[in-house]
């Protein structure tokens, strides 16, 4: 990846020459909008201990949205030449004139200036390229993933290992017809593994805005001591169960929570739990989408979404009560009210979705992000687990999938570590379960039992969202049966 941040600028320049030939082909009553973005991938992955795959990509594409005589239409391009980008114009100007009418248009983002990033006062200039950006990030090379790899393993003491580190670098610019034009640079590296032993796995993963901040020891000797914890489980009849989740599993209730609840489209369908204004959770719970990093993390995502909306910090929950979901331009006219700066290429048809969800941690001082700890028990978990009388600790959720969008019933399975608990002391590791439980109602009003105080930054699992989550004792999850039935 080195090299690839040094081309600031560039992106911006290549948008605005977009927007010069949609004015000179398609005229001045063209509403046009531009998306430049340049991103440059590297991915280590190794299996059975051992480095099998290191591969890297780069590419810069170019979309545009154009509206003409009542009628939307999209189209892209890798070719960046002057005429790949005259292509590009021609046929989305003759795809407008054979699309149907869109009534749902919401109109162009006006000019605004970005805002500052939360934890770099005095970084956001207007162009945005300073909001917390790592260079040693987006210049890694695959010597610097590989050694955290190797540390990993080494941490792992002989147990089999499997997993990856990546680093993602990306320049993006945006530009529409009606004068916005805005910049910005992100860049994040994540890595997640797994150690086996005698059939039971164990997981440690983390993300960030700096590679510097992933140490391969600390993961590796997590996910080593959790294997070795969670051998011979035995098996435990469904139920309710009281569970201490730990981070790993709250980032999959947060992932579920962006993708079907907070939708602002899926609220404007009622096909969402969200009711602003509403206690809807513990008073305990305040759930906030940080794209523009906290005083603890650099900016996580770029400053402004894919319609030039400038991003900011946006509280869905606070002390229990539902304010927000989140919108980009066309839910938020339909609302009839203003984006949040949530839109994506595909947010009018599947929705604008918050990607940097942070559950606030329990208030204590000296908490900060970080890894979990090297035991089997991640760090916030820890103090939950002496209030338990008889319940689960809970290490990862996963193959989850929605049975009921509107209350969020999840049903899915545990993964790489269940424990039951006694009288606040671990007794045995458990097999895995399958699970059947509404997300918003293990938090509801009462049930949230406990709160750890220390967040941890996490990967999606299939994307590249981050979720900063602690652990979180719960008064009830409904277990329905072992993983085999």
């Amino acid at each position: 990846m080195s090299g690839e941040s040094g081309r600031a600028g560039a992106e911006l320049e290549l948008a605005a020459h977009v927007i010069q030939l949609v004015r000179e082909l398609a005229g001045r009553e063209a509403e046009a909008e531009v998306n430049v973005r340049h991103e440059a991938e590297a991915l280590t992955r190794f299996a059975n201990s051992a480095i099998h795959q290191n591969v890297a990509s780069a590419s810069t594409g170019v979309r545009l949205r154009l509206h003409a005589g009542g009628r939307t239409a999209g189209g892209s391009t890798t070719l960046n030449s002057a005429d790949g980008l005259r292509t590009l114009v021609e046929r989305t100007l003759a795809a407008v004139r054979v699309s149907p009418a869109d009534r749902s248009w919401p109109g162009l983002a006006a000019p605004a200036p970005l805002r500052l990033s939360a934890g770099h006062p005095g970084s956001g200039e207007r162009s945005g390229l300073a909001f917390g950006f790592d260079e040693a990030t987006a210049r890694a090379d695959p010597s610097e993933r590989a050694d955290r790899v190797r540390d990993f393993v080494r941490a792992a003491d002989g147990l089999e290992t499997a997993g990856y580190c990546r680093t993602v670098y990306v320049s993006a610019a945006f530009a529409n017809s009606a004068g916005q034009a805005v910049e910005g640079r992100t860049a994040e590296a994540a890595m997640d593994g797994i150690a086996r032993s005698g059939g039971a796995d164990g997981v440690a993963r983390l993300a960030a805005a700096r590679l510097a901040d992933l140490d391969g020891a600390v993961l590796g000797a997590r996910a080593a001591a959790k294997a070795r914890a969670a051998r011979e489980p035995v098996e435990l009849p469904p139920g309710h169960y009281e569970v201490v989740l730990e981070p790993d599993a709250v980032r999959d209730m947060l992932e579920n929570f962006a993708f079907f609840g907070f939708d602002g489209k899926a609220h404007n369908q009622q096909q969402s739990f969200a009711e602003p204004g509403r206690e809807q959770f513990d008073p305990s719970v305040t759930i906030v989408d940080e794209p523009l990093g906290s005083r603890d993390e650099p900016a996580a995502d770029l400053p402004f979404d894919e319609e030039g909306t400038p991003r900011r910090p946006l509280v869905l929950v606070r002390d229990g009560v539902t304010t927000a979901v989140t919108h980009d331009r066309t839910s938020a006219a339909q609302a009839g009210t203003e984006s949040t700066g949530h839109a994506s290429a595909v947010s009018r048809s599947w929705g604008p979705h918050a990607r940097n969800l942070r559950l606030e941690a329990a208030p204590l001082l000296g908490a900060a992000p970080g890894a979990g700890g090297t035991g089997a028990i991640a760090d916030s978990a820890r103090p939950l687990i002496s209030a338990v009388r008889r319940g689960l600790l809970i290490t990862d959720l996963w193959y989850t999938r929605v049975l009921d969008p509107k209350a969020l019933v999840i049903t899915g399975l545990t993964r790489n570590g269940v424990w039951l608990i006694e009288d606040g002391q671990i007794t045995s590791p458990v097999g895995n379960l399958r699970f059947t439980q509404s997300y918003p109602r293990a938090l509801a009003p009462g049930k949230v039992l406990g709160i750890g105080a220390e967040t941890v930054l996490l990967p999606e699992s299939w994307g590249r969202a981050r979720y900063a989550a602690p652990a979180l004792h719960l008064a009830e999850w409904n277990i329905t049966g072992n993983a085999s039935g």
